[in-house]
């Protein structure tokens, strides 16, 4: 399995990003939970700053786009949720709920703590090598890692970063062949590249986990 940390596609660059991990006294935890009328799968919520985020990601089989399993084993997508192409993701929500956009994940950055963010929204455990964050408001992101589309030489498409990455897409649009998503590493190293890592722009058709959704 190939592992990824730098890739640039057309115009499209991303970048593996880096949190700082802290431990300490953890807030109230405002959570709760939702069924997807849809198909009756049961989904942890957090509320965060007047925010309700899904604290699992979706595992549902939107009927536009394309998703998958990690790996192609359904094992993965109970664990981590579906990955989605962009055009999946932003159909895949249940009624009341969107994909949020970077104004949305900005403002939970903001909420829960400029520079200090990624650790306090990891999940506790699942990360590799110790990479595991504070999850204060029980928003428990995991690494479900990213499906990249085919090429000359893996003509079916691959499945990398899992237990090390997680990426999640927002419904902002980049240019014709992008959008943006956000995305969290294990290898948590400071403030300044929390700082400096919000969204970028990332092509369309690979594969992300779809977001924790937030209603309005």
């Amino acid at each position: 399995m190939k592992n990824i940390n730098f890739w640039t596609v057309g115009r499209a660059l991303l970048l593996v990003v880096s949190a700082w991990v802290l431990v300490g006294t953890a807030a109230a935890q405002n959570t709760g939970t939702f069924t997807d009328s849809r198909d009756g799968k049961k989904y942890k919520t957090a509320d965060i700053k007047g925010l309700k985020w899904m604290a699992e990601n979706l595992n549902y089989k939107s009927k536009k786009g394309t998703s998958w399993c990690f790996g192609e084993e359904e094992a993965y997508c109970k664990k981590y949720g579906r990955l989605y192409d962009w055009d999946a993701a932003v159909s895949a929500c249940p009624n009341g709920w969107k994909l949020p956009d970077t104004a949305d994940w900005r403002e939970l950055v903001m909420a829960v703590g400029w520079g200090i963010a990624y650790g306090k929204l990891k999940s506790a455990r699942g990360w590799n090598k110790n990479g595991n964050g504070w999850d204060e408001f029980g928003f428990s992101a995991l690494p479900g890692g990213a499906r990249v589309p085919g090429d000359r030489f893996e003509p079916d498409g691959y499945f990398i970063d899992d237990g090390a990455n997680g990426y999640w897409w927002t419904a902002s649009k980049g240019d014709g062949y992008s959008a943006y998503s956000w995305d969290i590493s294990y290898d948590s190293e400071g403030e300044k590249n929390d700082k400096e890592s919000w969204t970028k722009p990332s092509p369309k058709d690979w594969g992300w986990v779809c977001p924790k959704i937030c209603v309005n």
